[in-house]
């Protein structure tokens, strides 16, 4: 019956359930913010107290700390994971290409942003506005999933295969759709695969 199938759903590892691959993501260093220190991979990101003497350039986050993945999606199903490291002030999701860089933006589906993050000790969903998330456990690595056609961003806690939240189903309107972090001070997350 539908219990049975909803247990199997929970056992099953996410990649089998969206029958995707993960797909393995660089963050993309000319949109980040001054603060913002990338591994030599690309794959890690991290809160610096000083800024760093990076030229501007139209693609970087100047006011909010932020960074974009190298690689955009504007068709298909993807799926990938997030290690989140310390810090009690960050946000993870996606971005519409033609998300402003400069001066502070708010991050909600309004501006083309669509996101879960933490502040303080409240999980939330980076509605307009926010919405309380409450979870169990705090989550380590944070799964996204992308449906591109079906306008679909959800997100999980990767160890359990927990849910985290859902948007409701939105246009892309044939835009570009980048992975985003923000992190706030002492924070650090890794990209993986």
């Amino acid at each position: 019956g539908p219990n049975r199938t909803l247990r199997s759903l929970r056992t099953m590892p996410l990649m089998l359930f969206f029958s995707l691959s993960s797909v393995s993501l660089t963050l993309d260093p000319e949109t980040a913010h001054p603060r913002l220190v990338l591994s030599e991979d690309r794959k890690r990101v991290r809160w610096e107290d000083t800024r760093q003497p990076v030229p501007d350039n139209p693609k970087r986050f100047d006011s909010s700390r932020c960074v974009l993945g190298c690689e955009g999606f504007s068709t298909g199903r993807h799926y990938w994971e997030v290690e989140v490291g310390d810090g009690e002030a960050w946000a993870v999701g996606v971005a519409k290409e033609s998300v402003r860089r400069k001066g502070r933006i708010s991050v909600n589906p309004e501006v083309g942003i669509w996101a879960v993050g933490q502040c303080g000790s409240q999980y939330q969903a980076l509605t307009s506005p926010t919405s309380p998330i409450s979870l169990l456990a705090a989550p380590r690595v944070i799964g996204i999933y992308l449906d591109y056609e079906a306008g679909r961003v959800a997100f999980f806690d990767s160890h359990n295969q927990a849910p985290i939240f859902t948007y409701p189903p939105t246009s892309f309107a044939g835009e570009q759709i980048l992975p985003l972090l923000c992190l706030g001070r002492g924070c650090q997350f890794t990209l993986s695969p």
